[in-house]
């Protein structure tokens, strides 16, 4: 089973090498690994290209954001199954893929892993992001399931289609729920950890931040024919409380 896995950065010099590494130590070997530089300034596209003999496709330009990246990554990808791997986080361990594709032997479409959140240093982690203490009525209030452990079948991008990248903040809840809860793709909920995410992503960096992130979930559930108003996706943040006494 080929998986596809796309990476997106700008500016990530600090950590996009770690990222890299983590993929390319995978023990599963059927791997087509896609990154996708939005036409970096700093060290990020030098840092890429130490390692261009061994990643399947390589992207520097300039994009529209990180999902409009995400889609450039998506319309080169040739596997059965995709995952995404941020430029900050990394794999927990090289078993990850092998795993993945062991679960994608099953007759599922979609598959949500467990998310670790960390600061500075991997064993720092402050938070844990569980998959199967999460429910898909959760939607309706705004929260989904991490989506940097989610994994899905290609065909399901074909059928259903990709990022909707006038969302800005939100666009990977949109299309969880687009898949998971409106189109109702045969999701298996695993209890494993399959990454492990810096902390401090775009959507929580600052007041306005969360707001517009909070306005865009709105703005989605709405656009998927589910009600929702303002005040019902704050009722997310005291769930999120636990996952950091999980850690």
């Amino acid at each position: 089973m080929k998986i596809s896995v796309i990476t997106v950065c700008y500016n990530s010099e600090a950590t996009v090498e770690q990222t890299i590494q983590s993929v390319l130590a995978q023990s599963h070997t059927d791997i087509e690994y896609i990154v996708v530089d939005g036409a970096s300034t700093d060290r990020t596209l030098e840092i890429i290209n130490k390692y261009k003999d061994q990643i399947s496709v390589v992207i520097s330009e300039k994009d529209k954001g990180i999902y409009d990246a995400m889609n450039k990554g998506l319309a080169r990808v040739t596997g059965d199954v995709v995952g995404i791997l941020n430029s900050d986080d990394l794999y927990k361990n090289n078993e990850v893929l092998s795993q993945v594709s062991m679960e994608f032997n099953k007759p599922i479409e979609c598959l949500c892993t467990d998310v670790e959140i960390f600061e500075r240093m991997p064993e720092n982690v402050v938070r844990f992001y569980s998959c199967t203490r999460w429910k898909p009525w959760m939607f309706r209030i705004g929260h989904q399931p991490p989506h940097p452990g989610f994994f899905v079948r290609n065909s399901v991008y074909k059928q259903f289609g990709t990022f909707k990248s006038e969302f800005k903040l939100a666009a990977d809840f949109e299309i969880l729920l687009r898949f998971i809860l409106k189109n109702k793709c045969k999701t298996n909920y695993s209890n494993w950890t399959s990454v492990s995410m810096r902390s401090g992503g775009a959507s929580q960096k600052g007041l306005k931040n969360i707001m517009l992130a909070n306005k865009e979930v709105n703005a989605s559930l709405k656009q998927n024919g589910y009600f929702s108003f303002p005040l019902l996706i704050w009722l997310k943040y005291p769930i999120k409380i636990f996952q950091f006494l999980l850690k």
